[in-house]
């Protein structure tokens, strides 16, 4: 069999077995995989990245929850998340990150979370995603709850909405203990300047955005600008809402690729991110239990130079 099939055409294979087809709903989880079970490859140190303001070191694959996350009591999709996180957990997976924007998420992960006891191992972010300083103060309170974090790891301006009424919060509640590290979000190239301006005039620990090997505006200002002012980068959107994956369908990864510990797509779109010196950590967000597998692995062994990483881009450009 040939060592890389995508992710749909398995899907469709064993599903064809069974009578009929079910497709994956969501993009966001649509990893091209290796055939063949990773976490049996042999594989050398974890990837820490350092938080600049304050030293704490972080795996540099977390886990996103768009989508993936917003199960609801859905016993069989909760059961799929629960292996979701064990894996993760299990290979040195640290950040969790959600917001109240993405439906059921937040308590589902929280739930999970406290069934496998693994909040001590976690690192949790979430977002404020409302106008107004009372409901502002009111949703990240829930969102506490919700993900049952006691104290927040990391509390983030989603998508700018309302940034200049909740960041005095932020500082506040930050100064207060009730969240570690705060930060602003956006999901879109046009956001660049407004977040490098709030990076220079807020204290910032974070700032998360877009970044992956196809939209890679980010390289020419924001992510110098990052490293230069000493803010934590997380890129949502590492794999562009599984859309790279539309481009390697039935192509395997070159076999230059596995010098730096890549066996997949998934693993070749990740590492390309966090091997940008002023990355902290990607989010990649699956539902499914073997696509985790595929991404925190990413997490492990060797990381592409500045050479490999222009190869990387012509590879792809090239499919």
């Amino acid at each position: 069999m040939a060592r890389n099939i995508s992710r749909k055409s398995f899907l469709q294979l064993g599903t064809g077995l069974a009578g009929s087809l079910v497709l994956d709903p969501f993009r966001n989880d649509f990893n091209s995989s290796a055939m063949g079970n990773t976490s049996k490859i042999v594989r050398g140190d974890l990837i820490l990245r350092r938080i600049p303001s304050s030293g704490e070191k972080l795996p540099a694959i977390g886990m996103g929850t768009w989508l993936t996350f917003d199960a609801g009591n859905s016993e069989t999709r909760r059961k799929d998340l629960t292996e979701v996180l064990r894996i993760f957990n299990k290979n040195g997976g640290k950040l969790i990150d959600s917001s109240p924007m993405y439906g059921s998420s937040e308590k589902v992960a929280g739930d999970l979370m406290t069934d496998l006891k693994i909040r001590k191992d976690t690192f949790i972010a979430t977002k404020v995603w409302t106008t107004g300083e009372a409901d502002g103060i009111t949703q990240m309170q829930q969102s506490i709850q919700k993900m049952q974090a006691g104290i927040m790891d990391l509390m983030q301006v989603h998508n700018l909405v309302d940034a200049h009424v909740h960041l005095p919060t932020l500082q506040k509640w930050k100064a207060e203990g009730k969240v570690r590290y705060i930060g602003i979000t956006h999901y879109q190239v046009s956001a660049y300047p407004a977040l490098m301006d709030l990076i220079k005039k807020e204290r910032l620990d974070f700032v998360q955005f877009n970044y992956n090997i196809r939209v890679r505006e980010a390289e020419k200002r924001l992510l110098p600008f990052c490293m230069d002012n000493g803010v934590a980068v997380i890129n949502n959107r590492p794999l562009d809402g599984g859309d790279l994956f539309s481009r390697t369908t039935g192509k395997s990864v070159p076999a230059w690729a596995w010098d730096y510990d890549i066996q997949n797509w998934a693993q070749y779109f990740l590492k390309y991110i966090i091997s940008h010196p002023a990355v902290t950590c990607a989010i990649p967000a699956t539902s499914k239990p073997a696509h985790m597998e595929e991404n925190i692995n990413a997490a492990y062994g060797r990381l592409p130079d500045e050479g490999t990483r222009k190869k990387m881009v012509d590879f792809f450009e090239k499919l």
